[in-house]
């Protein structure tokens, strides 16, 4: 997927215990596991793995104090949000903002790669926590 394209980058599952999540995923499933990421900015541990032209990301919070624990508290494990590939964030979020969406995020957030991102509010998108995704040049 080039970067000019809309579409699926990620699904992304809250999970209590990556190692258990993973011998499901990887060993039962089948898919294969790219890589497993420390992102200190979010206090979280990823597993990537592959499908498609997109990835299903597990993700273990790393400290209590994070959304994503949180919403593990609230919840339990399952899918947490979907995240959606675009060619220009900040165009896309002037066009949601110009539409009173709410946003979680009011500026992209910059990952050590260079990708952008930036989160819209499940209220806003009928109950699903929407990530916006632009990767790197």
């Amino acid at each position: 997927m080039d970067n000019q394209t809309i579409g699926l980058n990620h699904i992304a599952i809250a999970v209590t215990d990556m190692d258990a999540a993973l011998v499901f995923y990887r060993d039962v499933l089948g898919l294969h596991l790219d890589r497993i990421e420390e992102v200190e900015a979010e206090k979280s541990k990823v597993a990537f793995l592959p499908l498609g032209n997109s990835e299903i990301e597990l993700v273990q919070p790393t400290a209590n104090d994070t959304g994503v624990a949180k919403w593990l508290t609230k919840h339990g494990p399952g899918m947490h949000h979907i995240a959606i590939q675009v060619p220009d964030i900040v165009a896309v979020m002037a066009r949601l903002k110009s539409h009173e969406v709410e946003l979680i995020n009011f500026e992209p957030r910059q990952k050590t790669d260079g990708t952008l991102y930036a989160f819209i509010h499940p209220r806003s998108a009928f109950g699903v926590l929407i990530e916006l995704y632009q990767k790197a040049e």
